[in-house]
């Protein structure tokens, strides 16, 4: 299990990879190893995204769910209740990220 920082930064540097290796496809759409890489790299994604989104709070919109499973105790205002979860963990100015 990674903390809160080291899961974030696993999920920047994958999608930097994705970002870079998108750009190259975008030129060589035949490229095997490039799509094999870009498969990849968009499966360790959303295994990370949805890792995050267990442990602590949705990153984007794709990870809202209405239970509260996976919600931070520390920023939940609505544990153990179902509810709209985009609204779990910190905000930006309480040490949040985007």
């Amino acid at each position: 299990m990674l903390d809160r920082t080291a899961l974030l930064n696993e999920l920047n540097d994958i999608s930097f990879v994705m970002n870079d290796v998108t750009l190259y496809l975008d030129t060589h759409p035949l490229d095997e190893q490039a799509l094999e890489l870009f498969e990849q790299s968009k499966n360790r994604r959303k295994q990370l995204m949805q890792e995050y989104e267990q442990q602590f709070e949705p990153l984007t919109v794709d990870c809202v769910c209405v239970d509260s499973h996976g919600a931070s105790q520390d920023f939940c205002n609505y544990s153990g209740q179902r509810h709209f979860t985009w609204v779990d963990g910190p905000t930006p100015w309480e040490g949040g990220h985007i």
